[in-house]
């Protein structure tokens, strides 16, 4: 309970933020910067249309069509997020237009981090991933993010052609930037590889990489095909800032002739992590 009561917290705090990088900062300067939100800066300049009765006009529909594609715990939250975000979106004022640059970037990172946490905690802001995932289940060789990405592009070029093109550029790099902070709150900022070592001395670097990395190895089984001898892989996943290099010094100093292939990891959860 005390857990759920601190994700809605959360949820609370990243919509009120989100909503003031939009009202604030996109909307005034017209930065359309996709999505759910970029259409209804774009009708809010065009028609005077009300942000957060826009909002919900477009998300509702998007909301009950794809509750199927969430689960209970996600859609509640969801739900609660939206109705959340076009009240504030109505709460708070938008001024002036005042400065494009400086509303691309505290735009972005307003809305990146405000998103982030509400998915962090287990919800949606709604928008364009709803239509994704519905697009996705009809047309299932296509993938969410290339349907995400095809949206947004025409919402961003929808703005270039109704208000001027240098609103499309800066809508493109405030949606990068939201993008990436999304990316860092929901994933973490710690970079970590993987690591998988062939040699014929796994034994030995595999005791060095316990003692003196305090880091756990997998040993997996696997056949080399030319030789046809039986071979095992090492499978070691540390930070790389901080550890790799001293990984590859460690294998290097026992056997100058192992194969090593370093891999990107996305995100690591367990133990030492």
């Amino acid at each position: 309970m005390n857990r759920r009561i601190q994700d809605y917290l959360l949820i609370t705090a990243g919509v009120a933020v989100s909503v003031c990088g939009l009202n604030l900062f996109l909307v005034p300067n017209k930065i359309a910067a996709g999505g759910i939100s970029g259409i209804a800066t774009i009708l809010y300049h065009l028609f005077c249309f009300p942000l957060g009765i826009t909002i919900a006009a477009l998300n509702v529909p998007l909301f009950v069509l794809g509750y199927r594609f969430a689960g209970r715990s996600f859609a509640i939250r969801t739900a609660y997020a939206l109705a959340l975000y076009s009240l504030l979106a109505e709460v708070v004022p938008v001024p002036a237009s005042q400065d494009m640059f400086l509303g691309c970037v505290y735009g972005g990172v307003l809305m990146g981090a405000g998103i982030g946490v509400v998915v962090r905690c287990g919800g949606s802001t709604g928008g364009t991933d709803m239509a994704a995932k519905m697009l996705t289940s009809r047309f299932k060789h296509v993938g969410i993010g290339a349907f995400v990405f095809g949206i947004d592009f025409v919402v961003i070029s929808a703005a270039g052609f109704v208000f001027e093109p240098q609103a499309a550029l800066y809508a493109i790099a405030s949606l990068y930037v939201s993008s990436k902070l999304i990316e860092v709150i929901t994933v973490g900022l710690s970079v970590s590889k993987a690591f998988y070592i062939i040699s014929d001395k796994n034994d030995e670097i595999a005791r060095a990489i316990i003692e003196r990395l305090s880091r756990g190895v997998t040993a997996i089984t696997a056949k080399g095909v030319y030789s046809g001898a039986p071979k095992q892989v090492l499978l070691c996943v540390l930070r790389w800032h901080t550890e790799g290099a001293k990984l590859k010094r460690i294998v290097k100093s026992i056997d100058e002739k192992a194969f090593v292939i370093v891999a990107d990891v996305k995100e690591v959860m367990g133990e030492g992590f």
